[in-house]
């Protein structure tokens, strides 16, 4: 790795390295791969396709997509979240999954261009310039006419709109942080991490060679892409 590229560890939020918080994490995200696994499959996922799960977290994606798939490369730059990871995957009897620690940055893909490349609610923890870094990366992973799945924190209105559209957000987060995101925890989001706009991240996308075949938003602030790989 190159002397300028930064540490991810310090990018990827203290308390996903926290094996306390990792430990409640499921519970907290209510996390459910089923539409994601259904997309991917209606866009060609099948029993010979390699996916990488990038920001695999405790592997609800890796799991509910490695009985439908070749082979699922897990990533994920928290030790605490791959301990995780790896018992959850020892107990499930799969034997196509490989996990990796690494992260958008230092993952090396070793092997031919994968299928699919899913990545959720991990890609707002890098600035700008590093996401875009990392969505090269991952271009250069995918085979021309493979996928993208991307879900995360992506704020899809204008810079005017900010405040109507945030405070909108904070006001239908739950109480009980076991169970979801506080308002607290929504409004330290904003202020300490790196969720970008969706036409910044809609050039970001076109610049480095995928072509975005749907996005579905909920409440303006979290998108779910699916992007095609061009030849």
């Amino acid at each position: 790795m190159k002397i300028w590229w930064p540490d991810e560890r310090a990018f990827a939020g203290v308390e996903h390295l926290d094996e306390q918080y990792v430990d409640g994490y499921d519970r907290k995200a209510g996390f459910d791969p089923t539409d994601d696994v259904e997309d991917l499959r209606a866009h060609g996922l099948d029993a010979t396709s390699i996916v990488v799960d990038l920001g695999a977290g405790t592997g609800a994606f890796t799991l509910a997509a490695a009985p439908h798939c070749g082979r699922v490369i897990a990533v994920d730059v928290s030790p605490a979240m791959t301990r995780v990871l790896r018992e959850r995957v020892a107990r499930s009897g799969l034997a196509n999954v490989t996990v990796i620690d690494a992260g958008f940055l230092s993952y090396r893909h070793d092997g031919p261009q994968v299928d699919v490349v899913f990545t959720r609610n991990a890609l707002h923890q890098l600035p700008d310039f590093w996401k875009t870094v990392a969505l090269g990366r991952i271009a250069e992973m995918v085979r021309p006419g493979g996928i993208l799945r991307l879900r995360d924190l992506v704020f899809d209105f204008d810079p005017a709109g900010a405040d109507e559209h945030i405070e909108a957000w904070l006001a239908g987060a739950v109480a009980d942080p076991s169970v979801g995101w506080t308002a607290a925890e929504l409004a330290e989001h904003v202020r300490g991490e790196f969720s970008t706009y969706s036409w910044l991240l809609d050039a970001m996308l076109d610049r480095v060679g995928f072509d975005v075949v749907d996005r579905v938003f909920r409440r303006s602030v979290y998108g779910a892409y699916t992007c095609v790989r061009r030849a």
